[in-house]
C-alpha cells in the first residue's frame, strides 16, 4: 500500500457529485450543476460531424486553431469595443476550470494570499492551495450577493497576489456593476495585483444588465486573465473547451504553463 500524503486532506467530494447524485436519486430538478437541459443545435453538431469526418481528428496548435482565436478576438472587438491580439494573447484551453487553474499556477508561489469571495465556485480554494498559496474568504454581502469593497481594502496587503473575480456569479446569479468595476479600479491601482476573471456565464444575463467584463477596461485588462467557456453557451459543457484572453506578458507565462499539461 502506498503512504500519499494528501496535498487536500480537507477536500472531500465535489458538491456538484453530491447534488447530481441526489436529483438523481430523488428524480428531482437537478440544480447543482451548470448544464442545460435541452439540446445542442442540429447546426453545430452536424458541422462537428463533418469536421470530425473530414479528418479534422488530431493535435491542434498548442494556443488553439487560429481561425478560432481570431474569432474570439472578432467576438471581443464587436461585444466589448476593444482590440484583442489573436496571436499573441488568447489561447483555448480544455473547460474553463482548467483555465483557471491554469492561471493560478502561473502566478502563485508559496505565501501568496488569493482573495475569494464566498459563496464561490469549488475550484478556486483547491486550485489555489495546491499550489502553496492561502485563500483570503470575504462572504458576499445578503441580499444583493454585493462585494463589501471596504473589507476587500483591509484584507490587501504585500502578500495578495490575485483578486478572484466571478460575474456572473456562480452560484448567486449576481453581476457586477459600473460602481463595482470602478472600486476595483481603485483597489489594485499602483499595485502588482492580478485579477482572475471568470466570465464563463458571460451570455447568460437575461436582464437587459451590462457585463462588466475585463475585457471592457484596457486598465484592468493588462493585469486579468479571463476566462470563458463555450460550454456554457452552446450547450456542450461536455466537450470541456473554454480560453483564456490576457495580456501579452500574463499570457506569454500562462502558455509556458499550458504547454506542458495540454498534450495527451
Amino acid at each position: 500500500m502506498h503512504d500519499i500524503q494528501s496535498k487536500l486532506p480537507n477536500v472531500g467530494t465535489t458538491i456538484f457529485t453530491v447534488m447530481s447524485t441526489l436529483a438523481a436519486e430523488h428524480k428531482a430538478v437537478n440544480l447543482g450543476q451548470g448544464f442545460p437541459d435541452f439540446p445542442m443545435s442540429d447546426v453545430l453538431t452536424g458541422l462537428v460531424d463533418k469536421a470530425m469526418k473530414d479528418g479534422f481528428n488530431q493535435y491542434a496548435h498548442t494556443n488553439g486553431i487560429p481561425a478560432l482565436r481570431e474569432a474570439i478576438a472578432e467576438k471581443v472587438h464587436y461585444l466589448y469595443h476593444t482590440n484583442i491580439n489573436a496571436e499573441t494573447s488568447i489561447t483555448i484551453t480544455p473547460g474553463g476550470t482548467y483555465a483557471i487553474y491554469t492561471a493560478l499556477t502561473t502566478i502563485l508561489q508559496p505565501g501568496d494570499e488569493v482573495i475569494v469571495f464566498e459563496p464561490a465556485y469549488d475550484s478556486y480554494v483547491p486550485n489555489i492551495i495546491l499550489n502553496g498559496a492561502t485563500p483570503v474568504f470575504i462572504a458576499l454581502q445578503y441580499p444583493n450577493y454585493a462585494i463589501p469593497w471596504n473589507e476587500v481594502a483591509r484584507k490587501i496587503n504585500n502578500k495578495t497576489k490575485a483578486i478572484v473575480i466571478n460575474s456572473p456569479h456562480n452560484p448567486t446569479g449576481a453581476v457586477l456593476t459600473e460602481t463595482d468595476i470602478q472600486q476595483l479600479r481603485n483597489l489594485v491601482a499602483n499595485t502588482p495585483i492580478i485579477i482572475i476573471s471568470d466570465e464563463v456565464y458571460e451570455h447568460l444575463i437575461f436582464d437587459g444588465i451590462m457585463h462588466q467584463s475585463m475585457l471592457r477596461y484596457p486598465d484592468l485588462l493588462e493585469r486579468s486573465f479571463v476566462i470563458a467557456s463555450f460550454g456554457k453557451t452552446y450547450h456542450c459543457t461536455g466537450w470541456k473547451l473554454g480560453y483564456c484572453i490576457a495580456g501579452e506578458a500574463l499570457m506569454k507565462e500562462f502558455r509556458k504553463v499550458h504547454q506542458f499539461n495540454c498534450f495527451s
